[in-house]
């Protein structure tokens, strides 16, 4: 997804945000650092992921802290666990399992935190959580998702916000139920408050899955330059679930070989405009 003016306030107050978690006085040098390089990046044209992965390389740097969201991560999985329960009945009392499922998924974007559309703090969740779950999905591609899971092949589940990654095992669940082999794909450094190898080992995600792997980096969704066990795997999947608005604006309108599912709540302008809809929607959209 191209990067829009929209993209400009968003990016730093998220770069603001994360500093007041790292509570280290980096506020001024994180911003100061984010503020140069966003000016020599931002250009017409360039990918929103890619230019917002370069931020916060630097936003990082500056703040001197590998991981600021880390406390948050762990409440959020603790929260978004003892919802587990609830979200399995709801697939089971489903009359279509599979569009119950992906409903769960979807609503646990929402776990975004230092955005003005999703929420700053995890324990905002649970009263959210059915009401987020009568929302159902508005944007709805549940039967060509059908059709896809029909064909033979791996899944490659790419996972987005932790906590969210907590209700994905419902999904997961679902999918492995059909037969079906799921590889998840996490990030290779801590960025943002997604998911990395540590965090999917911490909450038991790595278990649900048949295998899992790392996009080997520190960036925002699925980098430009794929690197070797992500190119393998991809080589051997028939299908693509990418959960959220990170994995969105890196891997739309890429050519992936095939069919990708993006799962998310449209929380900003111009996810929103990009896949024309209103901000707020829940989404799942197929691109073939």
């Amino acid at each position: 997804m191209n990067i829009s003016s929209d993209c400009v306030p968003c990016l730093l107050k998220r770069v603001l945000f994360q500093a007041r978690l790292a509570d280290n006085d980096s506020e001024f040098n994180a911003l100061s650092a984010a503020l140069s390089t966003f000016s020599e990046e931002y250009e017409e044209g360039r990918n929103s992921a890619e230019v917002a992965t370069a931020v916060h390389t630097v936003a990082y740097k500056a703040m001197g802290i590998s991981d600021p969201y880390k406390g948050l991560k762990i409440i959020a999985d603790e929260v978004a666990g003892n919802l587990l329960d609830k979200a399995q009945e709801y697939v089971e009392s489903s009359d279509n399992r599979l569009r119950a499922a992906m409903t769960v998924a979807i609503i646990g974007n929402i776990m975004d935190f230092g955005q003005t559309t999703s929420i700053d703090h995890p324990d905002l969740f649970t009263d959210l959580f059915e009401e987020l779950l009568e929302q159902g999905i508005d944007s709805d591609d549940t039967e060509i998702v059908e059709e896809c899971l029909r064909k033979p092949g791996d899944i490659l589940y790419v996972f987005d916000n932790s906590g969210e990654s907590q209700l994905d095992k419902i999904l997961i669940r679902e999918l492995k139920s059909r037969g079906k082999h799921v590889i998840g794909v996490v990030r290779g450094a801590p960025i943002l408050n997604d998911v990395t190898m540590e965090d999917a080992s911490r909450s038991g995600l790595d278990k649900e899955l048949d295998d899992i792997i790392s996009t080997e980096k520190f960036a925002i969704g699925i980098p430009m330059k794929i690197e070797k066990d992500l190119s393998e795997a991809l080589s051997k999947t028939s299908f693509i679930i990418a959960k959220g608005m990170a994995n969105f604006e890196s891997m739309e309108g890429r050519d992936f070989g095939v069919p990708v599912a993006f799962l998310l709540r449209a929380k900003c302008v111009p996810v929103a405009n990009a896949l024309g809809v209103d901000v707020g929607t829940n989404v799942a959209r197929v691109a073939v």
